[in-house]
């Protein structure tokens, strides 16, 4: 492992007492260094619009929404409205022609029963649309949807009803595809493992070092697939906490690849050896801020993913550069594999996608579990930070951005 530092490095600006910080009152500079007015920024507020005239979220915005036009509450009143004002015309009608009042109170009566009816019946029927989609959803048919068309409180429902529908939708068939997924993933060793102990009892092969050690890297697969697994139930069940604090990049990340590459001999013949291993830190006294035990999740599964599908004798270089924030990190992983296609950059990270270039499988083995990258994207999002693919002329290139103390998730 080598070591590259550039002859001068931009460490990142922070704001002192000269600065442009914030002020005493909080009151934040303009562009002209002078301090902003608080109470510019409170009548703004009141009124529901900021300093530039665009729309901002104010103390009115419950009032104009409660009276729109086509509300419920304004139908309603509507309704009362006009069939006194039916009553009204009806009466003094009967007054001007001398018609008894009891036939004008009937018309009166049916004529408010028609309008109650009419708005009855436009407010109860998307009622009746949800309750039936409620119930073929309970059924397990997640792809009904409500009319959504309406500019009232009940349009407004009916959107989030066929939002929540699209979002259990989406779960479901995730579900459904994580179990096939899993049942897939560990039917394929298990049934590997089966066949060499069905062999060593039937006197097909001796139970030799050879045999054991095929059932011994099966029995590996099983338990990688089980901690991922366990890994991404705890990542769904947000029970994960997340220990941030400054640590030196340099040593940090020579002691990932010194693990990656003990684990690779460690393994023997059922991983990659001939793949070597590339550390460039700049500069070399880099600090920055992250969970180093998920740190080390993401890193070793780039590396893991990198030396998979790198050619014999190619090359893994790890790089780190300070990012644009105090303590943040800009981490890079590239290989010299075939590379990923651009169709394929968004969906690399998701579980149980291994992708459409096939790894080198030389002496290595099973091809992974899928999952690594995906696990890779949750310890990066645990941070608030950016996992993705980018451009490169040759193999393919992660690129890791944590954005330092200041914004991490906690």
């Amino acid at each position: 492992m080598t070591s590259t530092a550039p002859a001068s490095v931009r460490q990142p600006r922070r704001d002192g007492p000269g600065g442009n910080g914030p002020d005493r009152d909080g009151a934040a500079p303009g562009a002209d260094g002078t301090a902003g007015s608080g109470a510019a920024e409170d009548g703004a507020a009141e009124d529901g619009t900021g300093k530039d005239g665009a729309a901002r979220p104010g103390r009115w915005r419950g009032a104009v929404a409660a009276t729109r036009p086509f509300s419920i509450k304004t139908k309603l009143n509507t309704l009362v409205v006009v069939s006194v004002l039916i009553t009204t015309g009806l009466v003094i009608v009967a007054f001007r022609t001398e018609t008894q009042l009891r036939i004008i109170t009937v018309f009166s009566i049916i004529a408010s029963m028609l309008l109650t009816q009419l708005i009855a019946h436009s407010l109860t029927a998307p009622l009746r649309e949800m309750t039936a989609a409620s119930r073929a959803m309970a059924n397990g048919d997640y792809s009904r949807r409500v009319r959504a068309g309406r500019r009232d409180e009940l349009g407004d429902l009916a959107v989030a009803f066929n939002r929540m529908a699209a979002d259990l939708e989406a779960v479901d068939r995730h579900r459904k595809e994580l179990v096939a997924n899993v049942s897939h993933e560990l039917r394929t060793p298990i049934a590997a493992l089966r066949a060499v102990l069905e062999n060593v009892v039937d006197g097909v092969c001796e139970p030799d070092s050879e045999t054991l050690r095929t059932a011994l890297g099966q029995t590996e697969r099983l338990g990688r697939l089980v901690e991922h697994l366990l890994d991404l139930s705890r990542l769904d069940n947000g029970v994960v906490p997340l220990n941030a604090r400054p640590f030196e990049v340099w040593p940090y990340l020579s002691a990932v690849l010194r693990t990656a590459q003990m684990d690779a001999m460690a393994a023997g013949s059922r991983s990659r050896t001939d793949v070597h291993l590339h550390l460039a830190v700049s500069p070399s006294g880099l600090t920055a801020c992250a969970d180093t035990e998920r740190l080390h999740q993401v890193v070793s599964n780039l590396i893991d993913n990198a030396v998979k599908h790198s050619p014999p004798g190619g090359r893994v270089t790890v790089s780190a550069r300070p990012g644009a924030a105090p303590l943040s990190l800009e981490l890079e992983v590239l290989d010299e594999g075939p590379g990923i296609p651009k169709a394929e950059h968004d969906r690399i990270f998701d579980r149980f996608n291994r992708g459409s270039a096939p790894s080198q499988k030389g002496k290595s083995g099973d091809g992974g579990t899928g999952l690594g990258l995906a696990i890779a994207r949750w310890a990066v999002d645990l941070h608030g930070g950016r996992i993705r693919v980018v451009e490169s002329p040759r193999g393919c290139r992660i690129r890791v951005s944590l954005p330092g103390r200041g914004r991490l998730r906690s």
